[in-house]
């Protein structure tokens, strides 16, 4: 089983048939970045779990109805009566996103440490869940602990630099989980705001040298790239795709990849460090696949397996 730490909200997205210059309804979207990564990979046909603090609130009961109903194993989730977080959601022509959260006192905050089942094979964090305090700690212990372990850990920093109060502590925060990273995934974007103003590809390499077997960047309809641990740098195209909007592209990209390496047998740190081009190419082929599944529909509404298959 892969275990899936971190929030699970609701996206309020606008109605993109408003006419210009009026405020139009919001459609809630049932979302967060683990979440949809927890759903995404339920939906491949991959044992997962996902670990996070829910509301009791009626959108926390859709939360957990969709985790049910996309095979996502819920013993790790945990009730409480905060409500929940919502991200109103603003979309470009293009359908790329922009967010502003409203978290103050929410579930996901209050998230409390868990023995993970016997069965984990891997754990994957990132986006609020390792922003939020207190919840943040206890990913970040948890983190630290299955890497101790010996489990797969998967990283997406997914950043909401609103979000981040003090952009400094957190680059060094982020840096010190590395060591611990099996896996990172980062947009371009998320990227360049990590390296600080460092150049990117420096960043990349620095980022993998301290500690992940592979860092995989996605740049949006130019592809995915990967950088390996020996230092090659393999890339795909994007998959063309009807953009709906682009809410859980990224998200689906994490699934994906973890669902191709569990399929082949690759989900460790060596079974990554042993991949090679053309399996490479493989996985960010099947991740671009999916993705664009996601983009072609409105909110984060990752693909079945048969979809992409």
């Amino acid at each position: 089983m892969i275990v899936i730490g971190g929030e699970a909200l609701v996206d309020l997205v606008p109605d993109q048939s408003t006419a210009d210059g009026e405020l139009g309804p919001l459609h809630p979207r049932l979302g967060g970045g683990p979440y949809n990564v927890a759903i995404a990979l339920g939906r491949l046909g991959v044992p997962v779990g996902f670990f996070a603090r829910v509301s009791t609130d009626q959108f926390g009961d859709k939360l957990v109805e969709r985790l049910h109903d996309s095979n996502v194993d819920t013993s790790l989730v945990q009730r409480g009566p905060q409500p929940t977080t919502l991200a109103v959601v603003g979309l470009a022509e293009d359908g790329s996103a922009r967010y502003s959260f409203h978290t103050a006192d929410t579930a996901v905050r209050f998230v409390e440490d868990r023995e993970l089942p016997a069965e984990t094979s891997a754990v994957a964090f990132g986006t609020l869940g390792m922003v939020l305090e207190p919840a943040a700690s206890v990913y970040e212990k948890v983190l630290f602990r299955e890497a101790e372990r010996g489990r797969f850990v998967a990283l997406d920093p997914n950043i909401r630099a609103d979000l981040i109060e003090d952009p400094s502590a957190y680059r060094e925060r982020f840096a010190s989980w590395l060591p611990a990273v099996s896996l990172l995934k980062v947009s371009e974007e998320d990227a360049e705001w990590l390296a600080g103003g460092e150049d990117l590809a420096t960043a990349l390499r620095r980022w993998q040298q301290a500690g992940p077997a592979a860092v995989v960047m996605t740049r949006g309809a130019e592809g995915l790239s990967v950088l390996t641990a020996s230092g090659e740098l393999f890339e795909v195209p994007g998959v063309r795709a009807e953009v709906a909007d682009t809410i859980g592209a990224g998200d689906t990209v994490q699934a994906a990849l973890l669902g191709w390496l569990h399929r082949n047998d690759a989900l460790s740190v060596d079974g990554v460090r042993a991949l090679g081009r053309e399996d490479w190419e493989r996985a960010l082929r099947f991740a671009a696949a999916a993705a664009a599944v996601t983009v072609s529909r409105p909110g984060a509404e990752p693909p079945f397996a048969s979809e992409v298959d």
